[in-house]
C-alpha cells in the first residue's frame, strides 16, 4: 500500500511539472502618475519637529500622463496560477503646486516586477511587488531625493485572444521620494494598456 501511495504521489508530481510552461511577451500603455500629498513616514531623529513647519503651506499634487513599455515571461504552473517576472521602462512624475509656484517633475524608472497572476477563464488578477530604479529626472531636485522605490501592485487583465489582451493596474510606492515641509511624498501610479504573448509552440 505504501508503495502504491508513493507511486501515486510521484505520478501526480510528474504531471504537475509537465504542465509548467514559459511564454514571453511585451506590454505597454498609458501611465497616470503623481506623488501623494501627504504620507506618514519615519523621520530622522535629528530633524526639526513638525511644529517647526506648522505655518508652512502644504503642497498639492496632481497627476501627469505618460507611458510605459516592458517585457515579461509568464511561468504558467497551472490553469489557475502563473508567476510573471517583468522588466519595464516607466515614465512617471507629478505636478507639485503651492500658491507661489507650480512644478512638473518628470521621472523615468526601470522597474523589476514579480507579478502573481490568477486566472478565471479569460480574466486574470494581478498582485505583486516592484523594485523601481530612477534612471533620469527633470525638474526634480529636492534635498533628500531618492533613486529607488519599492512598490506593491494590484490589477486585472482580460485575454481578448490567446495572444492579445488588455490590462489595468494600480501601484503604490512604499519609499518617500521627496519631503516638503513636514510631509513625505510617495509614488501613486495607475496604468492602462495592452499585452501580447508570443506563441512558442511550433
Amino acid at each position: 500500500m505504501k508503495k502504491l501511495t508513493f507511486l501515486f504521489i510521484v505520478l501526480i508530481s510528474s504531471l504537475s511539472f509537465a504542465q509548467v510552461t514559459f511564454t514571453p511577451g511585451v506590454r505597454g500603455g498609458v501611465n497616470f502618475a503623481k506623488f501623494t500629498e501627504t504620507d506618514a513616514g519615519i523621520y530622522n531623529w535629528f530633524e526639526a519637529s513638525d511644529n517647526y513647519w506648522a505655518d508652512e503651506e502644504k503642497v498639492q499634487t496632481r497627476y501627469i500622463t505618460d507611458f510605459y513599455v516592458g517585457a515579461f515571461g509568464t511561468i504558467r504552473f497551472s490553469k489557475l496560477y502563473a508567476l510573471q517576472p517583468e522588466i519595464n521602462y516607466s515614465r512617471q512624475g507629478t505636478i507639485m503646486k503651492t500658491s507661489t509656484q507650480e512644478v512638473k517633475s518628470e521621472l523615468s524608472y526601470i522597474s523589476l516586477q514579480a507579478v502573481n497572476k490568477f486566472y478565471l477563464k479569460k480574466f486574470n488578477l494581478h498582485a505583486g511587488l516592484s523594485i523601481d530604479l530612477l534612471i533620469s529626472d527633470k525638474n526634480f531636485d529636492p534635498y533628500n531625493k531618492k533613486t529607488t522605490d519599492l512598490g506593491i501592485l494590484v490589477g486585472a487583465g482580460y485575454d481578448i485572444t490567446k495572444n492579445f489582451g488588455i490590462e489595468a493596474r494600480f501601484k503604490k510606492g512604499m519609499i518617500a521620494q521627496i519631503k516638503t515641509t513636514s510631509e513625505d511624498h510617495t509614488n501613486l501610479l495607475f496604468q492602462a494598456g495592452v499585452y501580447y504573448t508570443f506563441n512558442m509552440k511550433k
